[in-house]
């Protein structure tokens, strides 16, 4: 009976020190971040990764399954915090994309495959407590290869984990 007694109080003081570590650790996070993984919906189902490469400057790859096919895009993208809120940015830059068609839509867009460019604009937003990154977008595309034409119904609403 000592002996659990003595086990308990033990686990009580690792709970407590984990605990405290823990807290501890997210009072003094930043609400800026290096890389970024998650998801972007709509417009299909998106992972995507972003990494910094400078305070201001940072690359995106996304990859994107939708109902018509597959497409996969990387952006350079430049962010500015000026909105006096902290973990608040806007970002906005150029990018390029390949997509290619389901086989039932092959015909209907007289293409296997697309090639083009895209452009971006949004809000980013990484939350000081907890490794959380939200942000939202209108991400227009316009094909140069393939089945050619302006998009503007790219973009939407990703959750990432920050790292």
């Amino acid at each position: 009976m000592i002996r659990f007694t003595t086990n308990l109080c033990s686990m009580k003081k690792i709970i407590i020190v984990t605990l405290f570590t823990a807290v501890t650790a997210f009072g003094f996070s930043q609400s800026t971040y290096k890389q970024a993984m998650g998801i972007k919906l709509p417009g299909g189902y998106s992972i995507t990764y972003k990494k910094f490469l400078t305070q201001n400057n940072n690359i995106e790859a996304q990859a994107t399954v939708w109902n018509k096919g597959f497409r996969v895009s990387g952006l350079y993208e430049f962010n500015f915090y000026n909105l006096n809120v902290d973990g608040l940015a806007w970002f906005a830059g150029p990018g390029v994309h390949v997509g290619f068609w389901k086989n039932a839509y092959q015909k209907d867009y007289n293409s296997k495959a697309d090639l083009g460019i895209d452009g971006i604009l949004g809000l980013d937003y990484k939350f000081a407590n907890i490794p959380i990154n939200v942000s939202v977008d209108w991400q227009p595309s316009v094909t140069l290869a393939g089945s050619a034409g302006f998009t503007p119904a790219y973009g939407g609403v990703a959750v990432r984990y920050t790292f």
